[in-house]
């Protein structure tokens, strides 16, 4: 019972809050559909943290597919052996990761010391900072030090067709009974980020910025200086 809940009902349920919930979001509540910018208040901590997690969690999404998504018999048919795949995982991988890590750890130390932000982070800001730190450092720590250390744990056999299987209408929950328990504490809590997603500012990742690179950029201007100029014209 145990094993069904956790590998077939409980991804089932975070999928399904998901997509319910970001489709209510987007229709119901299409005002609140946005990351609300905290650049007004203060512009130098954002603009590291923000650049760091952003890039790494570009980078980590991409490896999570080439891990996840892209099967083992793949990186065979090309000729990547599990040494070589594994040493790129553990780089690239790590580097990501750690890039996560420190831009979230970042984001964290701003909203406590800056006054000024941390008045305007809500109960919810931090569930999310604090959950993608869980996810994130938990990814980070199995990948560099629990692969270099342990053992390089082959998720292709088991987490991976495991996860595929979700997308088939097949689950296959026994795929997860030799899975250590760190790896599948970081996947149940992975779950549990998205069905976070469509109630929290995560959201605005369905956002795609097509426009972005032609739109004029924000511009802001203390009251004063508005005040002056309006007197001088």
């Amino acid at each position: 019972m145990e094993l069904y809940f956790w590998w077939t009902a409980y991804p089932y349920i975070c999928i399904a809050i998901l997509v319910v919930g970001t489709f209510y979001r987007f229709v119901f509540r299409g005002k609140s559909w946005t990351a609300p910018s905290t650049e007004i208040f203060e512009k130098k901590w954002l603009k590291y943290a923000s650049v760091i997690f952003h890039y790494g969690i570009i980078f980590a999404f991409f490896g999570h597919v080439m891990g996840m998504l892209i099967p083992l018999e793949f990186y065979n048919a090309i000729g990547v052996d599990d040494h070589t795949y594994h040493l790129f995982a553990i780089v690239g991988g790590g580097f990501a990761g750690l890039m996560v890590v420190l831009g979230l750890l970042l984001f964290l130390i701003r909203k406590f010391v800056i006054e000024r932000v941390n008045v305007h982070t809500t109960a919810g800001s931090y569930f999310t900072i604090i959950l993608l730190l869980l996810v994130a450092g938990l990814g980070t720590y199995m990948t560099i030090v629990y692969n270099t250390t342990v053992a390089a744990y082959e998720y292709r056999l088991s987490i991976g067709p495991w996860f595929r299987s979700l997308f088939t209408l097949n689950p296959q929950p026994e795929l997860m009974l030799g899975v250590p328990g760190l790896f599948k504490l970081h996947v149940i809590l992975s779950f549990l980020l998205f069905a976070s997603i469509p109630f929290t500012k995560l959201v605005h990742m369905f956002s795609f910025p097509l426009r972005y690179p032609t739109r004029a950029p924000q511009q802001y201007r203390s009251r004063d200086s508005y005040s002056k100029n309006t007197r001088q014209n």
